[in-house]
């Protein structure tokens, strides 16, 4: 696509307002133009996250100079490169992390941030790659430094972190453990290789961590909890053991008891991906081709699909997210 072939229209979802899935609407907008280190993506299929409901909600708005539309991430073709982008072409297959604006027709995203689709992978599994792989690499193997041998405890183990968080772990090597809501969901994770899935409402985790690794714990936990989980992680945490935080949907406590933390050394960090610079998004994009791509197209790592939206009915999409029913990746598909 030139400039001059680019449409002046495209349909995207927007908002009426904040609120439930009823502020989500269809309409006709104009299509973004890149600019310096940018690409136009020809968007096929848009991965739906949590953030997105937060945002809708009113709750999470987008970084300044960001898309006000919804999407974190997206699949499609290269339509347009913008000034000073040689790294990729017109017409690539590819799948981008985006600042926002991903339930569209067309979505700009930074340059940096946009990788060919693996080999043997679907335009809608490929929508639920960014946003994920971003969020894992970033936190269990950069921050947290997850390495061959040690325990990792991933709560939500059927959501796309979690599935995505469970597969990469045991790639490189760790025994992995998570935390579901059903023996269904517990069956789901045993499949992508987690060796001790626990089912929250029937187990008390915090005991059968305890048992299962003899008082030991966990070497490395990833949390999208929070709440009364922040002093169980705590309790199931290994010596020197490292957390991540990454949300708060149980929100946060107040009451902690912080000897534990002091007494077995631990760290508990946190971070969100979305206000990072687009220099350490690149950063971990690089590290992704690198040591995540392989896996995917050789099939040891998968992205775990759970429904495949049309984008008329984003607001089902948005409510099937809500309900935490899911397991894997919810995609909007636009073409």
């Amino acid at each position: 696509m030139t400039v001059d072939d680019r449409p002046e229209l495209m349909k995207a979802v927007v908002m009426n307002g904040v609120g439930g899935s009823e502020v989500l609407e269809i309409a006709q907008i104009d299509v973004p133009k890149p600019g310096v280190g940018e690409v136009l993506i020809k968007v096929h299929a848009a991965g739906i996250n949590r953030p997105d409901v937060f945002q809708r909600k009113g709750a999470y708005p987008p970084p300044e100079g960001a898309s006000p539309l919804l999407g974190l991430e997206v699949a499609g073709e290269i339509a347009e490169l913008g000034e000073g982008v040689s790294s990729h072409v017109v017409g690539e297959r590819v799948c981008a992390l985006t600042p926002g604006g991903g339930y569209a027709e067309y979505c700009i995203a930074p340059a940096a941030h946009v990788l060919p689709v693996p080999a043997g992978v679907s335009m809608e599994e490929a929508a639920g790659i960014p946003e994920a792989f971003f969020t894992v690499w970033s936190n269990v193997f950069d921050r947290l430094g997850l390495r061959g041998g040690e325990r990792f405890l991933v709560h939500g183990g059927s959501s796309g972190i979690g599935t995505t968080a469970i597969q990469l772990a045991k790639a490189f090597g760790a025994e992995v453990f998570a935390t579901v809501g059903s023996d269904v969901k517990a069956q789901a994770v045993r499949e992508l290789g987690t060796d001790y899935a626990i089912n929250y409402r029937e187990t008390d985790f915090v005991k059968e961590i305890q048992n299962i690794t003899e008082k030991r714990g966990v070497d490395v936990i990833l949390d999208m909890v929070g709440g009364d989980y922040v002093e169980k992680n705590w309790i199931v945490a290994a010596v020197e053991g490292r957390i991540c935080q990454i949300a708060t949907l149980h929100g946060v406590s107040e009451n902690v008891n912080f000897s534990r933390l002091m007494m077995k050394r631990l760290t508990h960090t946190g971070s969100t991906l979305r206000p990072r610079s687009n220099a350490y998004k690149a950063q971990i994009a690089s590290s992704l081709r690198e040591k995540v791509w392989p896996l995917l197209e050789t099939g040891k790592v998968k992205v775990v699909l759970d429904k495949v939206f049309d984008i008329a009915d984003v607001r089902a999409a948005h409510e099937r997210m809500e309900s935490s029913g899911h397991i894997g990746k919810i995609v909007l598909k636009l073409a």
